[in-house]
């Protein structure tokens, strides 16, 4: 069923970048970037699908991020493990089954691309004592949007129509898991759960000085 779920993203809004089935030719390291990407997330979803707890559902991927591992709120740099000696982020507490790979060329960033809200997403985990297979990261729009004209290595607010094109693939998405606790990463994705009447906890979005009540709300809701 996930190979399924990752095959029905691959009809793209106009406007939005897919990292399982485009090819960022400007940024990526080798041409197989998109297939990189695709069993990245298979392996990642796969190995939480019959344990995971919570589902953790923010906007819209990033170029930091899933633009480049395919896996939400994730950035390279956690998979090539540089971020284990300051934060105990091991790659390993992503996925097992498979070698993790870098997809955006060195000479952009030499350790890989780094995510802001990834670092603190999965520094929190580790800290609180979280077990990573426990929690499944997604977005509302699991595409990358991005600002036309300043090309690929920037983010921008999803539009009303590119979240209700990601509606029914996250109705799939969370179909995918069993007894699960969802809970919205930010206000927007409060209103998108809202919308389809999911039952959700909402959490401040760590990002622009959101990490504080972040991590106490997270400590709360694992308590």
């Amino acid at each position: 069923m996930i190979t399924q779920f990752i095959q029905s993203l691959k009809r793209t809004p106009r406007g939005l970048f897919n990292p399982w089935f485009h090819q960022d030719k400007k940024n990526d390291l080798v041409p197989n970037a998109p297939e990189i990407r695709r069993k990245q997330l298979e392996c990642y979803l796969t190995e939480r699908r019959d344990r995971a707890k919570y589902l953790f559902i923010a906007e819209a991927l990033g170029y930091q991020g899933g633009h480049f591992t395919g896996i939400a709120m994730t950035s390279e740099r956690i998979l090539l493990g540089h971020q284990e000696d300051k934060y105990g982020v091991k790659p390993e507490h992503v996925f097992r089954g498979e070698t993790p790979l870098r997809t955006s060329r060195p000479d952009l960033t030499e350790q890989g691309m780094s995510e802001p809200t990834a670092t603190i997403m999965w520094g929190a985990m580790i800290d609180l004592g979280i077990d990573p297979y426990d929690v499944v990261l997604w977005n509302a729009v699991p595409w990358h949007p991005y600002k036309k004209g300043e090309g690929l290595l920037t983010n921008r607010t999803p539009l009303t129509g590119e979240m209700e094109a990601g509606f029914k693939h996250l109705k799939t998405f969370i179909s995918l898991f069993d007894d699960v606790q969802i809970v919205a990463v930010g206000r927007k994705c409060e209103q998108s759960l809202s919308e389809l009447g999911i039952d959700h906890i909402g959490v401040r979005h760590p990002a622009n000085g959101g990490a504080p009540k972040f991590r106490k709300q997270m400590k709360e809701l694992i308590k």
